[in-house]
């Protein structure tokens, strides 16, 4: 990519990029990688993301959308700042996942794929995540919890609300509720 092109990409991502392209001997070998930076960067994979990957590879932007669709950690639209994903396959789920997954429903008012409304969680039924012999586990984000159970639901939610500045009961904060009423009194 001409150094004259705009990005939507911070410089310190973009300079990342371009050294992936130029360390594979075939520069689409770096498209997997380059999504998932972009993801962690953006939060999804939007259509102008996808346009500068293509572009920056030099493959097409169905190119890419076909590599991406087949992988189910990568995302096509925006998740909450903290994407709760619970693994239900065979061992967690005979370690008692699904009473996990559903109070997690039952505490975020949401289901799968879901968002709760003031952005902070979103929730994801998964296969597994890798911690058969600590089961049932859950990802959120990059962090492995283990032999998580349904009770403990309340207390790591409302850790996960403390990092992003929510109070622990989960109803908004003042300047979040101050901008969700501007926008009902707007609409």
């Amino acid at each position: 990519m001409s150094n004259e092109t705009m990005t939507i990409f911070s410089p310190q991502l973009a300079a990342r990029f371009d050294a992936l392209v130029e360390k594979y001997p075939v520069r689409r070998s770096a498209l997997i990688p380059m999504l998932l930076y972009a993801q962690d960067e953006i939060g999804y994979l939007s259509d102008s993301v996808i346009a500068e990957v293509a572009e920056r590879i030099g493959i097409t932007e169905l190119d890419v959308r076909n590599v991406a669709t087949y992988y189910s950690m990568l995302r096509f639209k925006p998740v909450g700042k903290f994407n709760v994903q619970v693994c239900t396959n065979i061992c967690c789920m005979l370690s008692g996942a699904y009473e996990l997954y559903e109070r997690f429903q039952e505490e975020l008012g949401i289901g799968h794929k879901g968002v709760t409304a003031d952005g902070v969680f979103s929730l994801e039924e998964v296969e597994c995540i890798g911690a058969c012999c600590w089961a049932p586990a859950i990802q959120v984000n990059y962090e492995f919890l283990d032999e998580v159970k349904p009770e403990q639901v309340p207390n790591l939610l409302a850790g996960y609300r403390g990092k992003a500045g929510v109070p622990s009961d989960g109803s908004l904060s003042q300047g979040r509720k101050a901008q969700t009423e501007g926008k009902a009194a707007d609409a």
